[in-house]
Formats: C-alpha cells, structure tokens, sequence
C-alpha cells in the first residue's frame, strides 16, 4: 500500500510517499481501508516530535479516518467487514489503509460522505467533549470561540448553538468571520483590528462570557481571559500561537477557571462520555444542526501541502487527504 512516511523528527517537508506492507490488525483492532483522512495541526507537531506521543518509525502521521472495514483482529466484533466507519487514530491516518482501535471506531451514519466523516472525529469530537464535560456550558449562556474559522472552531461555534448559547465568534480576518456567521455565529470580533476585551464586554453589556473555546493561545490568551465574566471558564484546547502563562490571581478574583481538555483523556479515561459525546453529534448531524465545513481535498502525494495549509493559517474549516482522489 502506498503511506506518507515519517523516518526522522523533523520538517513536514521531510515526509515522503513511500510502498509499505499494510499493517496487520492486532487484538480488538480494526484495519480500515481509507476513504478520507482530516489534516490537523498536530500532525505536524507530531512530526516534529514535539506531540504528547512520539510513535516508533517508520510512522504515517493522521490523527483520524474513514473508511470501510478491511479485516477484524481477534476480539473485535463490533463491526463487519464492509462497514463503513470513522475513527480516532494515535497515528497512521495518511495512507491507503490504517489500524483503529475498535473501542475508538463509530459507525458512520447514513448520509453522511466519507469527506465529511474523515474530517469528523477530531474536530467536532474533541470540541464537544470540552464544550460539554469541561466547559459544563449551558443554555442562555455565553459562549466566545477564538480560531472560529478553522475545523475546531467552526465545529465549537455549530455546537455551542446546538447546545442553546450564544456565540461570540473571533478571528483574525473578516472573511474568516463571516464562514463563522455562515455556521451560526450570532456576533462577531474581529481581534487583530479591535480590542477583544472591549468588544466581548459591548456585546454583554458588560457582563463577560461564561465561557471561551481557545484553540489559539499565545498573547490571545490574556485578552481573552479577561473577557470572562464571574466565574468564566477558558477552555485550553491547542496552542497555535504559543503557550501562554497564566496569571493564578486573575483566576481567584473573579472565580474564574482555566481548564485543559484533551480528546486522549476522554478516550482512555471517561471513554463512557465520549460514546455519548459521539451519539449526540451523530444526532445533531441527522438534524442539520451540523454543517462540517472542508475547504480542501487533496490526494495522498499531496499530503505535505495539505499540512501545509494549516501550518501557514490559510485553510478554513477542515482538510483531508483523500487516496483515491484524482491525482494521485
């Protein structure tokens, strides 16, 4: 089968497609043949060998897929050969076929096109589970998305109003902004051309958010911290623009919190929450509520310039690598 490979930490640019045995599904995994594979920041930090896992080379980054049962290892029995599914990866997403813990795989529900489901896990699944168990975000309250435009953004603006808030979505450009309005963002902030604190605080009357999505992180952070009202809480979600320190006296004075959620600690940990973060958007999906957004598709031999696109900030929404796509 054809992989993208990772021989050596290092660049994107050092990835290479390359012929490999197909892996062989071990006990209560599944191997999938891939339909559609998302593109997300990590990989590249994965690469890079700074992620929170370090996988054994040869490796094929790809944090998520789609695709249809190949081949079941002793144990699994949840699905068919045949069936289509999506899955969260540890790695391996970028080749013609990838291995998926059974317990991590979700059937793919009828009328929903590989391209959708490749880009559906990671984004909407991660972003539910920090919405809904981290952020304990309620109806009538306010939720601020900073990165509304790219995959976890538009993904956390879909669900905070599946959820009953109000969105506030922030971005950098105001084309960014209006694909969160598309995706039912109910004000915008524009943060490189106004003050985020000030803006939040207008569209509040001056009562702050109750919650914020921050996928951003970096000189962000402290604007966005202080557009929290009383008892806030700033969800941590990635660190594209550098990791921030937090000032703990900022916290005590307002009851703020600042919490971290990482998908890995649903899936090993509360693996109970995340089955039922899965079901919920399955349900949203079936009732329109969800609209995942892909601004790029692209074959295999162009998975460099897919991690590209997200590396340089110039994709909106999601990215995947599609095998069987033309051109390759």
């Amino acid at each position: 089968m054809r992989a993208v490979i990772c021989r050596a930490w290092g660049a994107v640019d050092d990835l290479t497609l390359e012929h490999v045995p197909a892996p062989i599904p071990g006990p209560k995994q599944l191997l999938i043949d891939v339909k559609a594979t998302g593109v997300n920041y990590a990989d590249s930090i994965m690469v890079a060998g700074r992620y929170q896992t370090r996988p054994p080379f040869p490796f094929s980054p790809g944090l998520e897929t789609a695709g249809i049962v190949a081949a079941r290892g002793e144990g699994a029995s949840r699905y068919e050969p045949g069936d289509r599914v999506m899955a969260i990866l540890p790695y391996g997403g970028m080749a013609e076929r990838a291995l998926a813990d059974e317990v991590e795989t979700f059937a793919i529900p009828d009328g929903m096109p590989f391209d959708i489901a490749g880009a559906f896990p990671v984004a909407y699944v991660s972003s539910h589970v920090a919405i809904r168990w981290q952020g304990r975000l309620e109806p009538g309250e306010t939720l601020l998305v900073l990165g509304a435009a790219g995959g976890v953004g538009l993904a956390a603006v879909e669900i905070g109003k599946a959820m009953g808030a109000r969105v506030i979505a922030g971005a950098s450009t105001p084309e960014k902004l209006e694909r969160a309005r598309e995706h039912g963002a109910d004000a915008l902030v524009n943060y490189a051309t106004e003050s985020l604190t000030e803006r939040v605080m207008a569209l509040t009357n001056g009562k702050g958010a109750d919650v914020c999505f921050d996928p951003v992180g970096g000189p962000l952070f402290d604007a966005a911290l202080s557009s929290l009202g009383w008892g806030g809480r700033i969800l941590i979600i990635g660190f594209v623009g550098g990791i921030p320190s937090i000032p703990a006296n900022r916290l005590l004075v307002k009851h703020r919190s600042a919490l971290g959620s990482a998908l890995r600690y649903f899936r090993w940990h509360a693996p109970d929450k995340l089955r039922r973060s899965v079901e919920e958007l399955i349900a949203w999906y079936g009732a329109g509520k969800l609209a995942p957004y892909i601004s790029h598709r692209l074959p295999l031999s162009r998975s460099i310039e897919a991690i590209r696109l997200l590396t340089d900030r110039t994709a909106a929404g999601k990215v995947v690598v599609m095998p069987e796509l033309a051109g390759d």
